[in-house]
């Protein structure tokens, strides 16, 4: 067969990928320890890509360790919170402003599927799969600012925060957010840069 070897680095990097996801998605909420026994045996891999990339995401403030065996999201303080709003707030509405320019209609259409996905999990308060649906709704328009740079600054502050979004459900933000998703669709289909901005804002807002 033709079949590229699968190398350690590539391993390892998709272990990592994985976990990310896990992340992003919200699978890990505070409080939650999973052990690195469990997250091997869930991938089928050894220990040594998971440590390493738990290793790496430790040192992004996105997991630590709990015990020599066990991780768990970081406990989030005042100052920090408000520090990720900080820059989310600027950065985020950054990229939907220059999603506003070059999204295509092919994406915007992907984009109002996925924002009735949203109404639908928040209707049916099932935190999960809202989760799931509000990072794939977000990073659709982060994606589509054409910026790399800015999609892994992003992705970054999502990997400390995400988490946490855990806690919105029963608050009545589910909402309030899909009402801030449908703006930004709107906006983003009549290349209305501010208001893309704005409806970016306000969903962080709202969230925080």
């Amino acid at each position: 067969m033709n079949v590229v070897p699968l190398n350690r680095e590539t391993l390892q990097e998709r272990v990592y990928r994985q976990v990310c996801d896990l992340i992003l998605d919200g699978e890990i909420a505070p409080g939650q320890l999973v052990t690195i026994q469990a997250m091997a045996d869930a991938f089928g891999v050894s220990h040594m890509p998971v440590r390493e990339a738990l290793k790496r995401l430790a040192s992004a403030n996105a997991l630590t360790v709990v015990s020599g065996r066990s991780i768990g999201i970081p406990q989030l303080s005042r100052e920090r919170l408000m520090d990720l709003y900080a820059v989310r707030i600027e950065v985020e509405s950054l990229a939907g402003s220059w999603a506003a320019k070059r999204i295509s209609p092919e994406e915007l259409k992907t984009l109002q599927v996925e924002c009735r996905e949203l109404k639908k999990s928040g209707a049916t308060d099932d935190s999960k799969a809202y989760l799931r649906a509000n990072r794939a709704f977000h990073f659709s328009i982060y994606r589509a600012a054409r910026s790399e740079s800015l999609l892994s600054i992003i992705e970054n502050l999502w990997l400390q925060i995400g988490p946490y979004l855990n806690l919105l459900r029963g608050s009545g933000n589910y909402t309030v957010a899909n009402k801030h998703h449908q703006m930004m669709v709107d906006c983003l289909r009549a290349r209305n840069e501010n208001g893309v901005r704005d409806a970016v804002r306000a969903d962080i807002e709202a969230a925080y």
